[in-house]
């Protein structure tokens, strides 16, 4: 199949009434330690997604074992004008057992003001950057205090490290919890083909009346739409025969059909990569001009979910 070129002029949406301004495909680099990239090949990847008119990078503090973010600053060091052309995005609040982090005993969840403040200035540090565009909490903590944290933020804030806050994985009371302490702008949730939890649970109800754009992790399932170790699942059976119907029938690849799905929903989703192909990268730029028919739409829901609607 060939695939037109995306336009470079993506769509950029303000995510909440006083938020930042973010591009609807967001690059994720959970998976940059793992491309084995030298620091060139890594400034020439941050280039062709510009090319694409993604300008959102996600990051956080543990991803590639805390190494992710310290290969990202030195791919900005090298490039230093590209500082200025991205927006920032990072997570705190979880710690893993690693040699990078030796005093940790046990992986759990922080969400002290300490941790959050150290975080947030360790991740400046690492991405060699002035300030985060966006500071998320990873996952939600048993034993968060809403106060706590909001004096955080309102400290980092203050400070011009971080200009705003949202929070990851977090349920519905979770996050009226939070924001009724201070202004979230996201939550990022896990949404796909293969899990669609959030369409049902109130999750986008929510983003919906306030306003705020959700961003969306795993939006391929993880690559199961596509793995052949996957290929027996039910589920993934029922879809990939749809996507494959879709894609002949459109002219459009897969994954682009599966991004645009989620892209169509009235929250105003923004859908993170996970690839260091820039193939992947121009199928889910594609995905941003395409809408999906709604009967197309819900020939997919049907086949994810399993039955027809009532």
């Amino acid at each position: 199949m060939t695939l037109s070129s995306p336009s470079s002029h993506l769509p950029r949406i303000q995510i909440a009434p006083n938020g930042p301004e973010f591009s609807r495909v967001v690059l994720g680099l959970w998976r940059l330690a793992d491309w084995r990239m030298s620091p060139q090949e890594r400034v020439s990847f941050l280039k062709q997604a510009l090319d694409l008119g993604i300008t959102t990078i996600d990051q956080a503090d543990i991803y590639g074992d805390y190494q992710s973010e310290t290969l990202l600053g030195e791919a900005l060091q090298l490039a230093p004008e590209l500082r200025h052309q991205f927006q920032f995005v990072s997570k705190c609040g979880i710690k893993l057992i690693s040699a990078a982090r030796p005093a940790h005993g046990i992986q759990h969840y922080d969400t002290s003001r300490a941790h959050i403040i150290a975080s947030a200035e360790n991740s400046l540090r690492a991405m060699q950057i002035e300030q985060l565009d966006l500071l998320l909490i990873h996952r939600p903590d048993p034993l968060m205090n809403a106060d706590e944290m909001a004096d955080a933020f309102d400290s980092l804030q203050r400070s011009g490290k971080v200009r705003h806050f949202g929070v990851s994985n977090f349920t519905l009371s979770q996050f009226e919890l939070l924001a009724s302490r201070f202004p979230l702008v996201t939550n990022q949730v896990e949404l796909s083909l293969l899990h669609l939890n959030p369409l049902h649970d109130g999750t986008l109800d929510l983003c919906q009346r306030l306003r705020i754009a959700p961003m969306i992790w795993s939006a391929l399932g993880g690559g199961d739409l596509f793995r052949a170790s996957a290929a027996t699942d039910p589920q993934v059976v029922r879809v990939r025969e749809v996507l494959s119907a879709l894609s002949a029938e459109l002219n459009l690849p897969a994954s682009t059909i599966a991004l645009s799905w989620i892209l169509q929903h009235p929250s105003r989703p923004l859908v993170l990569t996970g690839s260091g192909r820039v193939a992947a990268l121009q199928e889910a730029a594609l995905a941003c001009q395409h809408t999906l028919s709604r009967e197309h739409w819900f020939r997919l829901w049907c086949a994810s979910a399993g039955k027809g609607v009532d």
